[in-house]
């Protein structure tokens, strides 16, 4: 063999050789990656080869699988009952898109992919399992009540079970049809006016757009009093100006009302009038330090609050000065919380001080109905005393009957609550944010319930925006349903 011949086989053998090392790299290094990949057709094919398992709600599935047209590789589409009603709960599930909410969460669980359904032939075979179903704690009587009240509102409601954290009601006004994301052939269309409409529906409002809270966060600096022993009960008189001047500033605070009387009032008496020189007074005695502790037990500043959709998180500033944190102690400069997040300062009070981990999903289960994962395992955390909650379980009460939270009224329900009318704005230039948070417990069975509302935008005059006005109504009409 001559050189030139010897020389062109080496060649020849060393690119054969690179191209085996190229596909050995490729099917046991990069096979997984390029199977995961999102644009990888296959994937999709795989995915709606079957139909999905669904998700649960009160026994029946509020989901489903449809055949899709003959023209389509893809066999099924998701399907949705009621969708409009349940999209804050569901998300949604799209040959297109990547999917949101319990639908995102649990994918593996209802294509069947995961590896807790798997059998052991499944295994041997590599055969994909039957799908499972996701079991929520919604209420669809709650459920409804939310989502009927706030109408035509641009707004969120979340309602939940004190005593055992389960979420009974995820209600994001305006909302969509999740089935209209569903199909490959007319989901763009439906994607580029949902995302280009102003009033943002796909953003879930309950659990994913944290706003200034207003003046029910004062239950959270009124715990932080009661607990840290700067006033002994809630009927002790306080040390507090009306107006009151911010420290450091010749900006002076006032009422809401002039004739309020907010002078020196005990904590039940500002929260009746939601006296704002009292808790931003309140605020500023105890410290941003103390109030920022109280605020991060009850939830805030938490980055992983899953239940089990991850929830933006609700915020209590740091590194203020004296002004700033006044301004706090009213749920005003930096604070801003979620539906969930002021729903869950309201049952923990409610629960005696104790607050039960929230939860939307029950259990997730099989094909054949056997448990996979039960999420009903709770933990629970003492947040304030039961001697501090039963405190402001009686002065939200008073609010009811006697202060600004008379709209929430039931005859045959206890109910305690706190309104809140936030600023918004430059120069407060924007409708308020008006807000409702409470608690009700039947006087004739025990049943409770703990929710929160807020309402951005509705078609009220602005001087007719207030949290009695707007989001009150809203929280008694979700009462109503759970509890009679």
């Amino acid at each position: 063999m001559n050189k030139t011949i010897r020389r062109a086989s080496v060649f020849a053998l060393l690119l054969v050789l690179a191209l085996l090392a190229r596909a050995t790299w490729v099917q046991f290094y990069d096979g997984q990656a390029l199977a995961d990949d999102k644009d990888n057709r296959r994937n999709a094919i795989a995915t709606y080869a079957d139909p999905l398992g669904n998700i649960i709600v009160a026994g029946n599935a509020i989901t489903g699988s449809a055949r899709t047209g003959s023209s389509s590789d893809l066999a099924y589409k998701r399907t949705y009952t009621d969708g409009k009603l349940y999209a804050a709960v569901t998300g949604y599930a799209s040959q297109s898109y990547a999917p949101t909410q319990l639908e995102g969460i649990y994918t593996d669980l209802l294509d069947g992919t995961d590896s807790g359904l798997k059998t052991v032939m499944d295994t041997v075979t590599g055969k994909r399992a039957a799908p499972g179903n996701v079991v929520t704690t919604i209420d669809p009587a709650v459920q409804k009540a939310a989502y009927h009240a706030l109408g035509d509102k641009k707004g969120a409601a979340v309602a939940m079970d004190p005593t055992t954290g389960k979420i009974l009601a995820v209600v994001s006004t305006p909302s969509y049809d999740p089935s209209t994301l569903t199909d490959a052939d007319t989901a763009g269309t439906a994607w580029k006016k949902l995302t280009k409409d102003p009033d943002k529906p796909l953003t879930n409002r309950a659990l994913r757009q944290p706003l200034p809270p207003g003046s029910t966060f004062k239950l959270v600096v009124a715990s932080a009093a009661l607990e840290n022993g700067l006033y002994s009960s809630v009927d002790e008189k306080t040390a507090s100006p009306s107006p009151y001047t911010l420290p450091g500033t010749v900006t002076k605070l006032r009422n809401e009302s002039a004739s309020a009387p907010c002078e020196d009032a005990s904590i039940r008496v500002a929260l009746e009038y939601s006296c704002n020189t009292v808790f931003a007074k309140m605020a500023v005695d105890l410290g941003q330090d103390k109030v920022k502790a109280m605020a991060e037990k009850f939830g805030f500043n938490d980055e992983k609050q899953d239940i089990p959709v991850r929830a933006y998180p609700s915020v209590y500033p740091s590194d203020m000065d004296k002004s700033s944190t006044a301004l706090t102690g009213i749920g005003q400069y930096d604070v801003t919380a979620t539906p969930l997040q002021m729903a869950m300062v309201s049952a923990a009070i409610a629960n005696n001080g104790k607050l039960v981990s929230p939860h939307m999903v029950s259990e997730t289960t099989d094909s054949g109905g056997d448990v996979v994962h039960n999420y009903d395992a709770t933990t629970t955390q003492q947040i304030v005393s039961s001697r501090t909650a039963q405190q402001l379980q009686s002065a939200m009460q008073s609010v009811i009957t006697d202060g600004t939270g008379t709209n929430a009224k039931i005859a045959g329900v206890t109910v305690g609550g706190k309104t809140g009318t936030a600023q918004h704005g430059v120069n407060n230039d924007q409708s308020p944010y008006a807000w409702f948070t409470s608690y009700g417990k039947s006087d004739s069975t025990g049943k409770e319930i703990a929710v929160a509302v807020v309402v951005e935008q509705s078609d009220a005059a602005r001087s007719e925006i207030s949290g009695n006005g707007l989001a009150a109504p809203v929280a008694k009409a979700v009462m109503k349903a759970a509890l009679l």
